[in-house]
């Protein structure tokens, strides 16, 4: 099982629950780093860049669970706008406070599935919103995508699972979604960011932009536009998740 890394100190330390952490992951074969770089540059995007590795490139948001791009955009958003530029498959996986797994794929630059494990611990949902597995039939195009057809019943069932959260990280599904579809699972780290990522590559490897710049540019841009972006939220993964019927009963009725 597993149990999300320590923080090395108190202004690190993830909210309860666990890390969030957020990524966005592209064929290495129609962008370059280069190219990656220069459309997060055109979006003012704050986060890293990892080198191109078996084929992907991986791009990590900071927060990985709030907004990282202007337009209010978060990591999936983001990963929007890389799609529109590749005919190959895209994928964005967000994990919020070990919570909550959302993932959402492009094909075509089309938009082809869009899952979330629990659409009610997104910020501000409302209390009858049900918190179950939401979009789990898309799992057979997401397989389709990157691993093929054998993947898509064990995809399925992974998605469908309605964990314990008191027992099992979403980062402990996320891992095995990434290994079925062979795509790099070290990324259940990048809550550990700016520190080392276990089995992922070195931090020095990592090309880190802030709102879109790089190096003192970057960091003084920051200083204005992270507090804004701070008391944002991303578009909710599902607009209109399933809500429960809202009619409750009382003990004393019984």
């Amino acid at each position: 099982m597993y149990i999300p890394p320590m923080a090395s100190s108190a202004s690190e330390t993830p909210a309860p629950g666990g890390h969030s952490y957020g990524a966005a992951i592209i064929p290495a074969d129609e962008l370059t780093a280069a190219d990656v770089r220069g459309v997060l540059g055109g979006i003012r995007f704050t986060g890293w860049i990892a080198p191109a590795q078996d084929g992907c490139i991986v791009v990590l948001g900071e927060p990985g669970d709030g907004v990282v791009a202007d337009g209010r955009r978060g990591i999936i958003e983001v990963a929007g706008v890389l799609a529109e530029r590749v005919t190959g498959p895209v994928l964005a996986a967000r994990v919020r406070r070990d919570r909550q797994l959302a993932l959402v794929a492009w094909r075509g630059g089309q938009e082809v599935a869009r899952y979330c494990s629990d659409p009610s611990v997104e910020p501000g949902a409302d209390e009858d919103v049900l918190a179950e597995p939401f979009g789990a039939a898309d799992a057979e195009v997401i397989a389709d995508a990157w691993a093929g057809r054998e993947a898509a019943e064990p995809l399925t069932e992974l998605l469908d699972e309605e964990l314990d959260p008191d027992s099992v990280f979403e980062s402990e599904r996320l891992g095995r979604v990434l290994r079925l579809l062979g795509l790099p699972a070290w990324l259940v780290a990048a809550g550990e960011l700016p520190h080392a990522l276990p089995r992922g590559p070195r931090t020095s490897e990592l090309l880190r932009l802030r709102v879109g710049r790089t190096g003192l540019a970057g960091l003084a841009l920051g200083v204005f536009v992270r507090p804004v972006r701070r008391r944002q939220h991303p578009p909710a993964v599902i607009v209109e998740p399933p809500k429960g019927s809202g009619m409750g009963f009382e003990e004393w009725m019984f």
